[in-house]
């Protein structure tokens, strides 16, 4: 198999860093577009990009370059302080990127994979009826929506030029280094902080990082991912007592949870004006990756236990 020469933008981010660091070991020709010099992985030829926006001079990183897999973004926050956070996302996420992905047709480029989100198809999904490719997207934030009209843009660029364009729609990433909601968690049950939730019985996908790579190295040269759009997980969801436990047990510590019921939950998130809090602990949100698993022959290679395992040990070193 040919090995491409491949773009990564934002490859200094938590996915990012992972993927060059598996092309390299595969053979890929990688060039980093980042914000900054500084990107800690050898053998990477690095193009300053300072800002992704509709003006973006994309040629000197365009150059004899055969794919490119978009990754940067302005990411989900949850308190945006932005006067128009929509317009912000917007800036970014998809005149950013469609100005990105109009310069690589013109360049030639063959293939331009894009790294969505599960938001675009909205915040939750009702007890084992997970997204699916054919469901029609309802995303519920600035933040969804923005990644909706870019790919929405793309599938556009796609058919009037003929370049390939894949579409990767992950639920919550984690692996070693992640920060935010996750890494919070894993404080908690470090310190051994007894946690009112063993009574939750939701379900949620995940995705490892790790398995994430995987999939976007299998979308670089697969034919049947041209022109697709993907849900990718780790193939087994957890609800939030499971997560807990699962990462106890690789701490070596003892999950403290004590049941209360989910409606009482609820009803105290929404008193301390927390109700998005409630949502991600006791709601659901799966996906279905059966389509990756049948069109293009994937499965993840990594097991829940073997990213939370990785996860809690790169945490534990801090």
């Amino acid at each position: 198999m040919k090995m491409h020469s491949v773009l990564i933008t934002g490859a200094s981010g938590f996915v990012g860093n992972s993927l060059c660091i598996q092309m390299l070991r595969q053979g890929y020709s990688i060039r980093a577009a980042i914000r900054s010099t500084a990107l800690p992985i050898k053998n990477v030829e690095v193009e300053v990009v300072e800002a992704i926006d509709a003006n973006t001079d994309w040629s000197n990183a365009l150059a004899e370059v055969d794919v490119v897999i978009h990754l940067a973004a302005r990411v989900h926050v949850m308190k945006d302080h932005a006067l128009d956070p929509l317009a912000e996302f917007r800036k970014v996420n998809v005149d950013g990127t469609l100005n990105l992905a109009r310069q690589a047709a013109n360049a030639g480029i063959k293939r331009f994979i894009f790294i969505s989100s599960v938001k675009v198809n909205g915040e939750y999904t009702e007890t084992n009826a997970p997204f699916t490719e054919l469901d029609k997207p309802h995303p519920q934030d600035a933040y969804g929506i923005s990644k909706l009209e870019a790919e929405l843009g793309l599938l556009k660029i796609a058919q009037k030029t003929g370049m390939e364009v894949v579409i990767i729609r992950p639920p919550l990433i984690y692996g070693p280094g992640v920060k935010a909601n996750f890494a919070s968690m894993l404080n908690l049950v470090k310190r051994g902080i007894p946690l009112p939730l063993g009574a939750i019985n939701n379900k949620r996908s995940f995705i490892y990082v790790e398995n994430l790579v995987s999939f976007i190295l299998h979308c670089v040269h697969h034919p049947l991912a041209a022109n697709q759009i993907f849900f990718v997980s780790d193939g087994q969801d957890l609800c939030i007592k499971e997560l807990l436990s699962e990462c106890a047990t690789a701490m070596g510590v003892k999950s403290r949870l004590f049941p209360v019921p989910q409606r009482l939950l609820e009803v105290g998130a929404m008193v301390l004006g927390k109700t998005d809090v409630a949502q991600r602990l006791c709601g659901n949100l799966q996906v279905d990756i059966t389509k990756a698993r049948e069109l293009l022959g994937w499965s993840p290679p990594y097991s829940v236990a073997d990213g939370l395992k990785a996860t809690v040990s790169g945490f534990m070193e801090k």
